[in-house]
């Protein structure tokens, strides 16, 4: 061992071996990547190595012992970044990728849910740096002083070139059209691994940002075409109902489904929405098979997907990196058909997400963010306004809208890392030693106690009983991380069929005048909203591109897709790449065309999706004669709003 580290050679290549260490090891104990068969095992293993030999070999070129030095700045770089998705991974169940990178200014009031990801032992995973480190101080001086030859270094390289093309061709065989259908990030890692992933994804955004350069008006029509056939006619019995009635949209931040009903220590963790649920008078109708269908956007995704029925985008948010592209949103559309006003009421900062600039994009005519509240520190949690004062507050604001209105009510207190002030938790955490999992009861009963107070202060101010209601969770709140502790909630074993399920959100709508049809068991997702309630509305959807269909209709189309290309059908569904059936849990070994044709008809409809965001392609589309795009510098969030505010006040 002294002989090997006297050179500089030995210390890379203890440095390599380190790095190749720390990277498997973590793969296999913080990220669930789906390892299945030897092939796959030995990818997982093998795909550190060529990143190792490159990158760290580019220190080889230095001469005497500058060496050392960069080998161990370069590790630090490799193991910080790998440690930064290891971090976001622990919430998102996903990586890193240049477009959320591109979002980084949202960061600065997550600090509390960062720094709940983190933990102790997480010190170990930079062990590797204090050895080289000591090992660099010891047996430097041994090292020769000279530059060294080129043709080690360019050996290196190729090495860690042979070893990269050795494990795509394996991937590849393992996993066809691999890179050409990349909506799942958790294959490139697992196949691929971090930094040849990260490099990917660099080509891809630059690939990406190139489209609507070349687009053209003929690149609509693939898509005019698809979303034309895959109408659905409206019910009749629906159509138009709901005409010039108050629309109150409201956002349940990270409210997955299997909160409905559930009790906890022997009581109802929501009763307020059990009882809409529950309710036999029927007011609302309830979808329990409606999923999110968001990626690395999250709630951004969620808002876009539920007014423009476009998915977001595999990489990022549109709400980030979109904000310029041409929409034909719903604000616009109610606002130019049916002369609605449309607004989103918002405690947090104006430009968080982009939103006081997407929001022009989309057509929205007033946005009340965190200037119009009480921003006191009591009325203040985590990320923003907590949602008892926002939905006290918010009532005036929209009792001086212009009727017809469009409100979109986002709330904040039910979000990671799940947090409650003391005396304002009604609820018994659950006990099952995960910190996000128990709090996450805490937060769900204070929403339901929130949206209670909100339906009885909009009932005493006369604007519930001609408005159409419509509640929804925007993305799960407990990712797949968190398994074993949900396991001891469900009572089940979670596995990749049982966390697709546990994707539901719940979806409630209520049309005055129009009896609810208690639960309906129809399988639908985000992306149908938007056509559903256009059809309600008595505006036919057929004239514009939404790739979702009405909820309602007799031919509404039953599977959902995800945006990592999984999907869900009420007989079988496809993740991970397994086919399963619904009924018996099993994986179906031999899937049936039927089955395989759904599988493409959803990565055809996401591609199409991706390129109408991607190419700007709505800019060269015209629902009808009446239409007239929208003119952001038509809208303006500024602060003199806030003189209409205080009259309201």
């Amino acid at each position: 061992m002294k002989k090997l580290l006297s050179t500089k050679m030995g210390f890379f290549a203890i440095a390599v071996v380190l790095f190749w260490i720390k990277t498997y090891t973590i793969y296999k104990l913080e990220f669930d990547l789906g390892v299945s068969g030897a092939m796959q095992e030995f990818l997982l293993f093998l795909n550190p190595l060529s990143s190792g030999l490159i990158f760290l070999g580019l220190a080889l070129f230095s001469a005497g012992k500058k060496v050392g030095r960069r080998i161990i700045i370069l590790d630090f770089i490799l193991g910080f970044i790998l440690y930064a998705n290891l971090v976001y991974y622990r919430f998102n169940s996903d990586f890193i990728t240049i477009a959320t990178l591109g979002s980084s200014e949202n960061m600065g009031s997550l600090g509390g849910s960062i720094l709940s990801l983190m933990t102790g032992y997480d010190v170990l995973y930079f062990v590797d740096i204090v050895i080289l480190i000591v090992l660099y101080n010891k047996f430097k001086g041994n090292w020769s002083m000279e530059r060294p030859r080129i043709r080690k270094p360019l050996t290196v390289l190729l090495a860690g070139l042979i070893a990269f093309t050795v494990n795509l061709g394996l991937a590849e065989a393992d996993r066809p059209q691999l890179l050409e259908r990349a909506f799942d990030r958790n294959y490139l890692v697992k196949y691929l691994g971090t930094y040849n992933f990260i490099i990917y994804d660099a080509i891809q955004s630059f690939e990406t940002s190139t489209q609507r350069v070349l687009a053209d008006s003929s690149d609509i029509t693939e898509v005019e075409n698809y979303t034309k056939s895959k109408y659905a006619e409206p019910n009749a019995e629906y159509f138009g109902t709901g005409k010039g009635k108050n629309i109150i949209k409201i956002h349940l931040e990270s409210f997955q489904s299997f909160l409905i009903n559930y009790e906890l220590h022997g009581e109802e963790v929501t009763p307020f929405l059990n009882s809409l649920v529950n309710d036999e008078s029927q007011d609302f109708t309830y979808f329990d098979n409606f999923f999110h269908q968001t990626e690395q956007g999250k709630t951004a995704d969620a808002e876009l997907i539920m007014d423009t029925s476009l998915y977001g985008l595999p990489q990022g948010a549109a709400f980030m990196t979109k904000g310029e592209n041409t929409f034909q949103a719903l604000p616009a559309i109610l606002d130019q058909q049916q002369d609605y006003t449309s607004a989103v009421f918002h405690g947090d900062g104006k430009s968080f997400w982009n939103r006081d600039e997407i929001y022009k994009a989309l057509g929205i005519n007033q946005y009340f963010y965190d200037i119009f509240y009480d921003m006191s520190p009591e009325n203040v949690i985590n990320y923003g306004l907590k949602d008892k004062p926002f939905f006290e507050q918010a009532v005036p604001l929209m009792e001086g809208m212009d009727q017809p209105f469009y409100a979109h009510m986002m709330t904040l207190t039910h979000h990671h890392p799940f947090i409650v002030d003391e005396g304002e938790a009604t609820i018994e955490p659950a006990e099952t030693g995960d910190a996000t999992v128990d709090g996450y009861f805490q937060t769900a009963r204070y929403l339901d106690e929130s949206l209670e107070q909100f339906f009885n202060d909009l009932k005493e101010s006369g604007l519930y009983e001609d408005s159409i209601i419509m509640i929804y969770g925007d993305h799960y709140g407990i990712s797949d991380n968190h398994n074993r502790a949900m396991e001891q909630i469900t009572g089940e074993e979670i596995t990749p069929l049982k966390n697709a399920d546990m994707q539901r959100v719940p979806y409630l709508i209520r049309i005055p005048g129009v009896d609810g049809q208690g639960t309906n068991h129809e399988y639908s997702g985000q992306i149908d909203v938007m056509p559903t309630l256009m059809h309600i509305l008595g505006i036919d959807a057929l004239d514009h591109i939404v790739f979702g269909t009405d909820m309602f209709s007799e031919d509404h189309k039953e599977y959902v897709p995800f945006r990592n290309g999984d999907f869900m059908t009420p007989e079988y569904s496809f993740v991970k790449g397994s086919y399963y059936d619904n009924e018996t849990k099993e994986v179906i070994e031999e899937p049936t065309e039927e089955m395989k044709k759904t599988a493409e008809t959803v990565l055809h409809e996401l591609e199409l999706s991706d390129k109408v965001l991607n190419g700007d392609l709505l800019r060269f589309y015209t629902p009808n004669e009446e239409w007239e795009p929208v003119n952001i510098n038509d809208y303006s969030y500024g602060e003199e709003e806030t003189e209409e505010q205080d009259e309201v006040k």
